[in-house]
Parts: structure tokens; C-alpha cells; sequence
């Protein structure tokens, strides 16, 4: 029992040295050296709980791994990605373009002839940007932040450039019953900012919500996904054509509406079908006299 006491001591005795001699080396060091990039060796030895002073020693560079690894920037416009290293000490960080092994840059200096490439470095956060401006879709892709260790470590993000979308559910053709609701859904994604208008055309003709005819409306919701719906209460023949949604900043989409009456779609199709099966039978028959 006495040599057990004894040993418990000593255990604790050459703790207490080793935590003094970490805490001169706190001192020495500074500010290189923080509670967050030191390593813990240990919580319990032989019953102590060594929680209150921890033993700790110092590591080199390393990559703070929260930052997100997946960035999407719209076409055209400036995108970053955000490498966060922590202890650099003299090391230097340079970014890779994964598709084709290029050096984009090392530290600060671009080393490419693409001078859209830039590295930013921002004291305060310990963050190597890359800004890439004026992205493209072949921008796209897997870039790689890597610090000139030996061997080098690296940390790998996917850069995805979009551009605005939009779409109109059931296009290119809609079939509707006479006197029924036609209900017109235009989708537009991946905008910077919603748009300031989004008009509707009937055949080319903007829109005009307080005509004689009455029974249309358009209700528009924005965000980060912009939604509008063009409605036509009790549908004439007369409405049949082309409906165009135009985004006052993104492409215009196009859909064609057939008021039914009474025909089933697929007798228009047959119809469609059959016209144009004839006319190609005409353009046949004028080549072949043609050539007699």
C-alpha cells in the first residue's frame, strides 16, 4: 500500500515539472502558440484526472476543416474559395486547378497567364483565398489549397459555376379544355438577385391584364427561386398560342397552349402529323417532276 502512495507521488510530481515546462514554453513562444493548436496527451493517469492543466506540445500546420467544400457561383460573377490554415509558420500555400495540374498561384503571386486567378490573403482569419472572376461553366471543377510541407498537404474544394434557368413545367406544349383554367407556372433559378419584372406574351404581345376580355391575372412570388403565375380563367379558343415568360434579367422560356374543343390531344397530334407527313409527300413529288 506505502509503494503504491509512492508511485502515485512520483506520477503526480513529474506532472506537475511537465506542466510548468509547457507553460514556459506558452511563454516563450507567444503568440505562435494557442490552447487551440496544441495537442492533449492525455486525460487520466493512474486515477489523476489531469483535465485541470493539460499536457500539451505544439504542431505544425494544418487546415481548419469546417469550411465549407462545396462553392457555386453564378456565370459571370466573382467567386472565392476560402482555404483556412492554421500555424503556417514560414510555409507557403499555393492553388492547384485539379482538371489540368495547373499552379494558379503561390502565396500572393498569380502563376498563370489567366489573370482573372487572384490569392487574397486576409490576416485576421488566417484565410488564402482564390477569386476567380468572370467564371465560366468550364470553370468548374476541383481545386486543391496545398501547403509547401514535406511531403505537401493539401485540401481539395469543388467550384461550381451556374447560370439563370428558366422553365415553364409542361413545355413545350400544353393541352387545355375549353372553358376550363389555364394555369402558366414560370421558374426562374440561379439568380443573383430576383428580378425586377417578369412579363408575359401572348403570340409576341405583351400581356394585357385590364383588356374586355377579363379573367387574367399574374401573381409573381420572389426569392431565391423566383415563381410566376400567368392564369386564364375560362379558356377560349381564341387563347391558343404561344405563352413567353420573360425575366426582366435571366432567358425567356416558351410554351405552346391548345384549347380543346372537345378533340383529344392525341387527334391534334395525328392531325399535326398527318399535314406534315402531306407536305413532305408534295416537296417529294416536285423534286422527282423536277427532274424529268
Amino acid at each position: 500500500m506505502i509503494e503504491s502512495q509512492s508511485f502515485r507521488i512520483v506520477l503526480y510530481t513529474v506532472y506537475i515539472l511537465l506542466s510548468r515546462l509547457a507553460l514556459c514554453q506558452r511563454e516563450h513562444y507567444g503568440s505562435k502558440i494557442n490552447m487551440t493548436d496544441m495537442l492533449m496527451l492525455g486525460e487520466q493517469v493512474n486515477g489523476f484526472n489531469f483535465n485541470e492543466e493539460p499536457i500539451v506540445k505544439y504542431r505544425g500546420p494544418y487546415f481548419d476543416t469546417t469550411a465549407t467544400k462545396n462553392v457555386t457561383s453564378l456565370v459571370g460573377k466573382t467567386g472565392h474559395l476560402n482555404c483556412r490554415i492554421k500555424n503556417l509558420g514560414n510555409k507557403t500555400v499555393s492553388w492547384i486547378r485539379h482538371r489540368d495540374l495547373h499552379l494558379l498561384t503561390v502565396s500572393e503571386s498569380t502563376y498563370t497567364s489567366d489573370q482573372r486567378f487572384n490569392a487574397i490573403y486576409n490576416k485576421q482569419t488566417g484565410d488564402w483565398s482564390l477569386q476567380i472572376k468572370y467564371p465560366q461553366i468550364r470553370d468548374s471543377g476541383v481545386y486543391e489549397c496545398q501547403i509547401s510541407t514535406t511531403p505537401p498537404v493539401g485540401y481539395t474544394m469543388i467550384f461550381s459555376v451556374v447560370e439563370p434557368i428558366t422553365t415553364i413545367p409542361g413545355a413545350p406544349e400544353l393541352y387545355i379544355d375549353l372553358g376550363s383554367t389555364v394555369n402558366l407556372t414560370c421558374i426562374v433559378k440561379h439568380l443573383p438577385d430576383p428580378p425586377l419584372m417578369v412579363h408575359w406574351t401572348h403570340n409576341n404581345q405583351e400581356i394585357n391584364y385590364d383588356s374586355p376580355r377579363g379573367g387574367v391575372s399574374v401573381i409573381t412570388e420572389k426569392g431565391d427561386i423566383t415563381t410566376s403565375y400567368l392564369l386564364i380563367q375560362r379558356a377560349q379558343i381564341s387563347d391558343s398560342g404561344k405563352y413567353s415568360c420573360l425575366p426582366s434579367n435571366a432567358n425567356s422560356k416558351s410554351v405552346y397552349v391548345h384549347i380543346l374543343n372537345g378533340d383529344h390531344p392525341a387527334a391534334v397530334q395525328g392531325a399535326n402529323l398527318i399535314r406534315s407527313l402531306s407536305l413532305n409527300a408534295l416537296i417529294l413529288l416536285l423534286i422527282i417532276l423536277a427532274h424529268l
